[in-house]
């Protein structure tokens, strides 16, 4: 794929923009275009990336980050969903031979295909600007995928990101989700005015450095995150009305485990650290519960 001459590749910007004016956003994939090239800097100074970077970025959309990340890395995986988009992208992102524009479902798309089809490898890096609707099933698309990122800077409403961040007492099943895998920061936020149309919330960036271990040594994963859905089955609820709520068990069954794992039963499911649901865990497992259960 040639790179093209520097006049050629103004003419084709500048067709690019004339062309991505027309394009209006789509409501029901949850579009809001980032505008604010202020930001989309800020994005990729977040990313911290070499010549030796592969990239998979998430919703190319009219591929202004594209272009950035394709500057900065030595490969760029473009994926998109709006067919349309995906059309209109080819013709701009021809001129950088270091991008490959895949048009799919990234849900649909292993980490290992998208590489395989760049012809890239291990290690990479996730940027993404994430519609609410999905940025939790993306997020688990990554973390737990058998080829991991090495680090993920993505943008999501504001509540969102804190949530992914939040300390014990502030924690949630997606606080614990995403930080069993990777630590988490939230590194600034993003007025509605940046995008088009401006959303009716803020947004934040985050970035994830995924370890190389999970923060918790635990023998089924499944398992354990069953044991952490139950406790936030009722949020609001003590850690012994929930657990015996969540995992069908009686209240006096429930405050056993919790006293096996040296946790008060009138705490809240938010105010758990990892290493407490841990011990709670294997709690759970020393009192006999199924391998796998659900």
């Amino acid at each position: 794929m040639a790179r093209g001459q520097p006049g050629d590749r103004v003419k084709s910007t500048a067709a690019h923009r004339a062309a991505a004016a027309t394009i209006r956003p789509r409501k029901s994939l949850g579009q809001h275009f980032l505008t604010d090239r202020r930001v989309l800097q800020r994005i990729l100074a977040a990313a911290s990336l070499s010549p030796a970077d592969t990239v998979i970025e998430v919703g190319a959309g009219k591929g202004g980050l594209t272009r950035a990340l394709a500057s900065a890395a030595g490969r760029v995986i473009a994926v998109e969903i709006d067919e349309g988009l995906c059309a209109h992208l080819r013709r701009p992102l021809a001129a950088y031979p270091n991008v490959e524009a895949v048009c799919g479902d990234i849900l649909s798309l292993s980490p290992d295909e998208l590489l395989a089809r760049a012809q890239a490898s291990p290690p990479y890096v996730v940027v993404a600007n994430l519609p609410y609707y999905i940025a939790s099933a993306v997020l688990r698309h990554f973390l737990e995928s058998a080829q991991p990122p090495a680090r993920m800077i993505v943008m999501v409403q504001a509540e969102v990101g804190q949530s992914m961040a939040a300390p014990p007492g502030r924690m949630s099943l997606l606080s614990v989700s995403v930080q069993f895998y990777a630590q988490a920061k939230v590194l600034f936020y993003v007025p509605p005015r940046a995008f088009h149309p401006p959303p009716k919330v803020r947004s934040a960036v985050i970035r994830l450095d995924v370890r190389s271990e999970p923060a918790v040594a635990v023998d089924d994963r499944r398992a354990f995150f069953h044991l952490v859905q139950a406790g936030f089955a009722a949020p609001r609820k003590q850690l012994r009305n929930a657990l015996a709520l969540g995992l069908s068990i009686d209240p006096a069954s429930a405050r056993s485990l919790l006293d096996t794992a040296n946790i008060d039963p009138s705490r809240r499911a938010q105010t758990l650290s990892l290493d407490e649901w841990g011990c709670l865990y294997r709690a759970w497992r020393g009192n006999g519960r199924p391998s796998g259960q659900e």
